[in-house]
């Protein structure tokens, strides 16, 4: 949905990401499942006849769709938000002791039980503009810690 005054901010503050923000106590189990929507990835995803299980083979199959997202600038920006927070919440879903975790300024990111911290959103981003890294080997090197 576009608001003329939200994407003129937008654009002129240069605001590119997700943020989430939640008090200390929030439920954490509210919060991956509001992380996991993605619904324009989902949709995207759908249309091209990959379905997002949240597991492994979905990273791998969402490598292999053709990237015709890149041509919409608007489009681009919203889908490597969602492309990141889906590959969080397949880590998230599949990686022992990995858990959203809320920074300060309200980006979202995985902590593994290593204790290291993975903006997937960064990641995602980097996906929808590039496709690379690929989400698949993305979650397989942090799954290695």
């Amino acid at each position: 949905m576009k608001i003329p005054f939200v994407e003129h901010w937008r654009k002129r503050y240069g605001a590119s990401a997700v943020a989430v923000f939640s008090s200390d106590g929030a439920d954490a189990a509210g919060l991956a499942e509001l992380l996991a929507e993605c619904e324009l990835l989902r949709t995207q995803a759908e249309q091209s006849g990959v379905e997002l299980d949240d597991s492994v083979q979905s990273l791998a199959a969402l490598d292999q769709l053709v990237p015709r997202w890149r041509e919409d600038e608007e489009a681009l920006h919203w889908l490597g938000n969602d492309a990141g927070l889906y590959l969080g919440t397949v880590l998230v879903r599949r990686v022992p002791g990995a858990a959203w975790v809320i920074w300060p300024d309200g980006q979202p990111v995985v902590r593994l039980a290593s204790g290291r911290e993975i903006d997937v959103v960064e990641a995602g981003h980097a996906w929808a503009a590039s496709g690379a890294p690929e989400l698949s080997q993305f979650y397989a090197e942090a799954a290695e810690f």
